[in-house]
């Protein structure tokens, strides 16, 4: 069985404190993207233990901690899973505010429990889910949500973008989340956050919807800076760093741009909304 997973891209992300664990409460729009890994999983013989494997984008770190494997060995605990064949082709890349890995391991979640017919719930996966990363209830819902919390809790909103198009730009600059948090002061809103998204169109964005990480992004790597300002050149509507980046983004009201010759150096890719 092949699945897509796919990623997200931050509408604007405002912290509002740091907790007593040392993270951080935040609200933001999750908004699902098709950029996509590429996972297949198949059932293994009984007498062979389960094997993954991968392939594309590098994986940094211990193969053994692979979040896809914590997925699979999550559910093993409660059901009796037999061994597996994985291939994870990673395509999205890492580290860059897009979600990508939490994708994967939702996707891991939601194909297992497909492939064996384990009828575990849509309640009972977002637990799960939580239990693997704060991203990952997102892409069991995979609809556009306002999450809060520590971005665990997931409610689904009706935001409209269709007709636009988005450019997404990954400078491949690897920021250090646990740094970029520690350099923001939280702050509450006058306004909530979900409702200065869906009460105002995308086009007033610019000036209302803010990602707090920029302003520490923007001044400790000036060239992702750059990439914000070359897509307003371009006539994006709408640009944000998505996440604690190093991703940036442009929402576009034409479906059809070119992309400049100083942003085809970075990871690039379009997509109709």
């Amino acid at each position: 069985m092949i699945v897509y997973p796919g990623c997200k891209i931050n509408i604007g992300l405002n912290i509002t404190k740091k907790l007593p664990n040392g993270y951080h409460a935040l609200e933001s729009v999750f908004y699902p993207i098709l950029l996509s890994d590429i996972l297949e999983v198949s059932k293994q013989s009984e007498t062979k233990d389960s094997q993954f494997v991968y392939s594309g984008i590098e994986i940094p770190g211990d193969s053994e901690s692979n979040i896809i494997k914590r997925a699979y060995e999550i559910l093993k605990l409660d059901y009796d899973l037999p061994p597996i064949k994985v291939h994870l082709h990673k395509i999205v890349p890492m580290g860059a505010g897009l979600g990508g890995g939490s994708a994967d391991a939702s996707a891991m979640l939601l194909l297992l429990n497909k492939l064996f017919e384990l009828t575990i719930s849509k309640e009972k996966l977002l637990k799960y889910a939580a239990e693997l990363g704060a991203d990952c209830p997102f892409f069991i819902i995979n609809k556009p949500a306002f999450a809060s919390g520590i971005g665990e809790k997931i409610q689904e909103i009706n935001l409209e973008l269709s007709a636009k198009s988005i450019l997404i730009v990954n400078p491949e600059i690897h920021i250090n989340t646990g740094e970029a948090f520690n350099n923001i002061t939280p702050k509450k809103l006058k306004q909530t956050f979900k409702s200065k998204v869906l009460n105002t169109n995308s086009s007033t964005w610019k000036s209302s919807i803010l990602n707090d990480f920029e302003e520490y992004v923007f001044r400790k790597y000036p060239e992702v800076l750059q990439v914000k300002e070359t897509l307003y050149e371009m006539g994006a509507e709408y640009a944000s760093l998505s996440g604690s980046g190093s991703t940036v983004y442009g929402i576009f009201k034409s479906t059809s741009i070119d992309i400049p010759i100083e942003l085809n150096k970075y990871f690039t890719y379009f997509e109709e909304l």
